[in-house]
């Protein structure tokens, strides 16, 4: 659940149900897309979300893939686990556990932009957590916050049974003395304050810091209350910077983690930089969405000050530029001769033969080779692109970009051999294109950076780029699914009834006219659909991993990387007078989401 579905969907759908039943449609879907098989890799896919290395903590004998962690408020029943892990977290806190299951749970209701908890809110009861802990393989560490009314002998009972599943309590300055050293792992427990009453509990510090058990401190934002129920107040991440700066400038060395406070990567960076070790996401987790623990991340990566040392990438740019010339070629040869004297030959009729027997067949071929050819330059632009401004600078996603969808292209020769003609032009093509495709994967070895970014908020130029990014992404996988069908049809009935309306023949007529005339014609079509497959997984991929405030470069290569297929895809059928309504509402279509992605994502990417 990216930020730009996140978001769309919260506003159309999530708002209006009620809060625990949107957040437990968002959390078992999600849970059930990360626990399928290859559920993960998708998530991975659609997100890169894993943390970077550069942001990896090791703190009281526990590794933190990143500082941000997850509040049990969010998900008391338990219901995401299984996904949290793979949008970024490095730790999940779980709870407030209980001994028993309540008779009585008060949900969480929503009001003026605010989340209200219960004074009385959603606990966990010990069965729940074991059962879900013992079938989940959850691969970060576990904090187990103790519900503050817990009694002394349901306490010892709770922390014995969860002690092999979680990492770390998180308990009451009362509950830590009730933690024996002989029985419970050194530096196990961090006490829990609120902001608002640190300065009473400053003087108990040390009293914890000598406990054996004791591993640091829980600062949770300061609330406000509503009746019954509580919310972040409007100031806690500055009233918790303050905190923490208070506190690690008596003890730099102790601890601290800070719950709640953070809607923003700002936010974040606010609290990481006055001393904080842990972050834990509450309430703003969910009003900016699951991509808040990337954002976080890719802000503060961007503190480190670290040069970027540019990679070699003329391998990559030379096999751009060889697939923008050969679209250009091929272009050419469509608005020219249509076919070449080896087509002939296979066919056993000249370009004047076909003429004679029906003009319709030739200018039908033209548009499937301009098409082919629009979309070869599109792509060679794409390429190009991620190869200037994305492997140039050593960034991973765009070396997967890049060659994820150069070996589809290449392995779309292979549709080609289904009707028994085997193009040898196109074959010398891609015979060229080897080698420099292999230098460019030597280049891009060296290309592993994280890419980090500057914005901080949760701005209204960042809301549009969400809707922009998504109808980008809708547009690549249209183009993908939509290369697919053609290719299939390519080798399947090279035909669709709007083209034999077209041609005002049938698939024997052309077959009786030569025999080897459907093949030529599927060919072009098997060639354009994987074209059109690898020109789309350019765009999806770009549009996924790519966006972030001020990269005018991916709004440039959008736009500009669109337009040779879009003009050769509507323009020849202009060209040949191909117009069927039907048939090219598709493309219409595709060029609606096109403009609306431009107009939508302008604000966000072109800001310097």
């Amino acid at each position: 659940m990216p930020d730009w579905s996140y978001h769309p969907l919260k506003k159309l759908l999530l708002d209006k149900m009620r809060p625990k039943k949107s957040r437990e449609f968002i959390h078992e879907s999600m849970n059930t897309i990360a626990s399928i098989p290859g559920g993960r890799g998708l998530v991975g896919f659609l997100g890169h979300m894993a943390p970077p290395q550069e942001l990896h903590k090791e703190i009281n004998h526990m590794k933190f893939p990143s500082p941000t962690g997850l509040s049990g408020h969010i998900d008391p029943n338990l219901s995401g686990m299984n996904a949290f892990q793979e949008l970024g977290f490095g730790f999940i806190e779980i709870g407030p556990i209980v001994l028993n299951e309540p008779k009585e749970q008060t949900e969480p209701k929503r009001e003026n932009n605010h989340i209200l908890f219960a004074n009385h809110q959603e606990k966990v009861p010990l069965k729940l957590a074991i059962k879900k802990l013992t079938n989940l393989h959850i691969q970060i560490p576990i904090f187990a916050r103790i519900d503050t009314h817990v009694k002394r002998n349901e306490w010892d009972m709770i922390v014995d049974h969860l002690t092999p599943f979680v990492d770390a309590f998180i308990v009451t300055s009362e509950q830590i003395y009730l933690a024996k050293s002989e029985r419970h792992l050194e530096n196990s427990f961090y006490v829990s304050f609120h902001a608002d009453e640190m300065n009473e509990k400053v003087r108990e510090l040390e009293k914890f810091i000598e406990h054996t058990c004791f591993g640091g401190i829980v600062i949770n934002a300061p609330r406000r209350t509503v009746d019954s129920y509580w919310h972040e107040a409007a100031n806690a991440n500055e009233y918790l910077a303050k905190t923490v700066k208070q506190v690690k400038n008596l003890n730099p060395e102790l601890t601290v983690i800070t719950s709640g406070g953070v809607e923003t990567p700002n936010e974040a960076c606010t609290l990481v930089h006055t001393g904080a070790d842990l972050l834990i996401l509450t309430e703003g987790y969910v009003k900016a969405g699951p991509g808040l623990p990337k954002r976080i991340h890719e802000r503060l990566l961007f503190e480190e000050v670290r040069p970027i040392e540019k990679q070699k990438s003329h391998g990559s740019f030379l096999f751009g530029l060889a697939i923008l010339i050969g679209g250009i070629i091929a272009l050419y040869f469509a608005l020219t001769s249509i076919i070449l004297p080896y087509d002939e030959a296979f066919i056993g009729l000249t370009s004047a033969d076909i003429i004679q027997i029906n003009p319709l067949i030739l200018s039908f071929m033209s548009h499937d080779r301009m098409a082919l050819a629009g979309t070869m330059i599109s792509g060679g632009i794409l390429y190009i692109q991620l190869a200037r401004h994305g492997i140039k600078y050593g960034m991973h996603w765009a070396k997967i970009a890049f060659h994820s969808a150069a070996i589809v292209g290449f392995l779309g020769i292979l549709l080609f051999i289904g009707f028994g003609y085997f193009d040898w032009l196109h074959a010398l093509f891609w015979l060229i294109l080897l080698p420099i495709y292999f230098y460019s994967i030597k280049e891009g070895k060296t290309a592993t950076y994280t890419p980090y970014s500057s914005h901080g908020k949760n701005d209204r130029a960042w809301q549009y780029g969400l809707y922009g990014q998504l109808m980008f992404i809708t547009l690549g996988f249209l183009l993908v699914v939509g290369g697919i069908v053609i290719s299939t049809i390519g080798v399947t009935n090279v035909f669709v009834s709007t083209d034999l309306s077209f041609l005002c023949m049938s698939p024997q007529m052309l077959d009786n006219i030569s025999s080897n005339l459907i093949p030529v014609i599927a060919h072009d079509r098997a060639g354009f659909g994987s074209a059109l497959v690898s020109v789309g997984l350019l765009v999806l991929m770009l549009s996924l991993w790519g966006f972030r405030q001020g990269e005018r470069w991916v709004w440039n290569t959008l736009a500009l990387g669109a337009l040779p297929a879009f003009i050769a895809g509507i323009g020849t059928h202009f060209y040949i007078g191909y117009t069927t309504f039907t048939h090219l509402l598709p493309v219409y279509f595709l060029v609606i989401v096109y403009l609306l992605g431009l107009v939508f994502s302008y604000p966000f990417l072109k800001k310097k």
